[in-house]
């Protein structure tokens, strides 16, 4: 049984099996919001629905038996905790004051794509590793939006009041600017007065816009090379694999000082 057990859970068909199942249950959910077809075919999607929840229960118990008789390495993995709560909100019943709860747990099933595609993993993987560094780059933003604001307030909230009338006011207009939503009605109405406004306007969407954003982009792909390579790490068999990333690493070490020896001979 256990046995068994661990071949499903390790074959390739059962972890696509498992997404073709999330896709066709996510489409379910959203035919499920037609009222025509809900008044046509309700029956047939709550037997459906049914029939989901059962195929993912059936999977997460062949996943638990499979690491019999250590089941709580199933909960160690944070994906499959993920999974398991979903499914636990999802035995909800379906009535009274909970229909609505239940409803939304039906609709949580969908995000479960997201743990059965390692490629999502990775990527979600990645944008939790790069919090703690986008806070950093949050709070030099926040800095330069703060002195464009006050910035802006003095020099056009007599012209402009729409759009510079308070601190706050001021925040929101560099906000949409920032977006570059409309931010040229917002410069025209300023060089009306003042020609020069326009280097105000261009320096912050330069430095709000294409800097800052592209720090945001470059934490972001800096975690997404390093959870790339925990993951090639976690891939390999073992303390083998750990091994062999080490002594590549020493390999590697050890060419960079033959090539300073060479370039150090006459």
């Amino acid at each position: 049984m256990v046995e068994l057990a661990r071949r499903i859970a390790a074959a390739p068909w059962f972890g696509w099996g498992v997404v073709a199942v999330i896709v066709v249950n996510g489409v379910v959910i959203g035919l499920d919001t037609s009222a025509t077809l809900t008044e046509r075919f309700h029956g047939t999607f709550k037997v459906a629905n049914q029939l989901f929840l059962g195929i993912f229960v059936l999977e997460a118990a062949i996943k638990i038996i499979a690491v019999h008789p250590h089941p709580s390495r199933y909960f160690k993995d944070g994906w499959n905790l993920f999974d398991f709560t979903i499914i636990v909100v999802s035995l909800l019943p379906a009535t009274g004051e909970l229909a609505t709860l239940a409803r939304l747990a039906r609709l949580l099933r969908v995000l479960r794509l997201v743990s059965a595609l390692p490629e999502l993993r990775l990527i979600v993987t990645t944008l939790a590793r790069s919090i703690p560094s986008m806070f950093n780059v949050i709070w030099l933003m926040s800095i330069i939006f703060y002195i464009y604001a006050v910035a802006g307030y003095h020099l056009f909230h007599d012209i402009d009041p729409t759009h510079w009338r308070t601190l706050g006011i001021a925040l929101i207009t560099l906000f949409r600017i920032v977006t570059l939503e409309d931010w040229t009605d917002v410069m025209y109405a300023a060089m009306e007065h003042y020609w020069w406004a326009w280097a105000y306007f261009v320096s912050f969407v330069v430095v709000g816009t294409f800097v800052v954003i592209n720090l945001f982009i470059a934490v972001v792909l800096n975690n997404l090379d390093e959870a790339k390579t925990e993951r090639l790490r976690e891939s390999l068999d073992g303390g083998s694999g750990r091994d062999l990333v080490d002594e590549l690493k020493e390999a590697r070490a050890a060419l960079e000082r033959l090539e300073r020896k060479l370039a150090e001979r006459p």
